[in-house]
């Protein structure tokens, strides 16, 4: 990290824990957890042994530079209290889990940013458990395939961010498939002006979009999303059920753009939570839209002073061999 990234430390979070967890129970240590790209993700150990997790939404912890986000886009930049706290009241409303919400301060009273304190889950991730033990992770995935029905019976006459929709807004945009298709257009012009393979074929991914596109037919009907659920994105408890973290971009959108993403991540794991009703001409849209996205999103991101860069280069090589074998 560069001194701008210097990660927070036991004095400058104390304030929130005592607010969150009491006064009587001392901070001992803080760990920034690895892996977050748009908020910081500590744990918080107490001086009796029990842990917690602060989220903190901040400049100094969002390595994306972006500009102000829309809220009524579907796909803008998706960090904030107010994002999360939506999408957990939703999934909390759904009977579905994720770390209870503890604390939030949206006033930054505690700190001089949006802040939240959650339940620290102890079963580690999905994605951990499959690789250590595809087998052990057989219960998991068919109470995440649950969660997924779940997500997916919960239905809305408008497409949107959760926190949009929820209040009654709407989002930019004819359709899902325009809103996708017009975002994937815009990918494709960014990742052409930093990658010469994507620049040489831009017109070539250009047209093939269109042409998606013309063979989707209009649907009203949109559920709720989760957006990035990878198995990384899947905490488990102390009884080995799943519980959905990162969840500031949950949308009402089509079941088919969750499940091209569900597909990329989870690989061979897939068939656990395949579903059979799926529109195949959204699917083939969709599916070159988020290899797009995951081309032009890492490597903007290495434009700045990520952490990590090896892994976010191998995301965007995979993601634009992908692309490049739609035309």
């Amino acid at each position: 990290m560069t001194a701008a990234r210097t990660p927070l430390g036991r004095d400058a979070l104390a304030p929130l824990a005592r607010a969150a967890l009491g006064p009587t129970r001392r901070l001992d240590t803080v760990t920034r957890l690895r892996g977050g790209s748009k908020k910081g993700v500590y744990r918080l150990t107490l001086d009796d042994g029990s842990t917690a997790i602060a989220y903190v939404w901040s400049p100094d912890e969002d390595y994306w530079d972006a500009p102000p986000a829309d809220p009524r886009d579907p796909f803008s930049h998706a960090s904030g209290l107010d994002l999360f706290t939506a999408s957990h009241d939703r999934l909390t409303a759904l009977g579905i889990r994720t770390p209870s919400l503890l604390f939030a301060d949206p006033t930054h009273t505690h700190l001089p940013a949006d802040a939240a304190i959650v339940e620290d889950l102890p079963g580690g991730t999905l994605e951990e458990l499959l690789r250590r033990d595809p087998h052990a992770a057989t219960g998991p995935l068919k109470d995440l395939a649950a969660t997924l029905a779940a997500m997916r019976a919960h239905t809305a006459p408008r497409f949107g961010k959760v926190a949009v929709v929820d209040d009654g807004g709407s989002a930019h945009g004819a359709s899902c498939e325009a809103v996708v298709r017009d975002r994937a257009l815009r990918d494709t012009e960014e990742a052409a002006a930093r990658e010469p393979r994507a620049a040489a074929v831009r017109d070539r991914l250009d047209h093939r979009l269109h042409e998606l596109f013309a063979a989707v037919r209009p649907r009203a009907r949109h559920i709720v999303v989760h957006g990035e659920l990878g198995p990384d994105h899947v905490l488990l408890d102390a009884e080995g059920r799943p519980a959905l973290i990162d969840i500031e971009g949950m949308m009402y959108f089509d079941a088919e753009w969750e499940h091209v993403f569900l597909q990329l991540r989870f690989g061979p794991h897939y068939d656990a939570l395949r579903t059979d009703d799926l529109d195949a001409d959204r699917l083939r849209l969709y599916r070159l839209a988020l290899h797009l996205s995951l081309v032009a999103g890492p490597l903007r991101l290495l434009d700045g002073d990520y952490p990590e860069p090896g892994p976010m280069r191998g995301i965007a090589e995979h993601n634009l061999e992908r692309a490049l074998e739609f035309v």
